[in-house]
């Protein structure tokens, strides 16, 4: 699971456990280890990717665009050069 850092996942199941009733609250590390491992398995079924394959993915993203942009410039420049005047 490498689009969250385990201290974050960790933060968030403690916060989670910190909503539990007062009465329940004896079970707070049984709970929090169990919500992080829930969590930990529901993130895991996400596709998700981190950030460092999200900002390739938009420069690659970035670059088609441009490149596409060029081919357009491209194609009607050279439509206008075989349309009949």
């Amino acid at each position: 699971m490498s689009f969250i850092n385990s201290s974050a996942l960790d933060d968030l199941a403690r916060r989670l456990a910190e909503q539990v009733p007062e009465s329940v609250r004896a079970f707070a590390r049984d709970l929090e280890g169990n919500f992080k491992a829930v969590l930990q398995a529901q993130l895991s079924k996400l596709d998700l990717i981190n950030r460092s394959e999200f900002d390739v993915q938009a420069e690659l993203l970035a670059r088609t665009q441009s490149q596409l942009a060029a081919m357009e410039a491209r194609l009607k420049d050279i439509e206008a050069k075989l349309a009949p005047q």
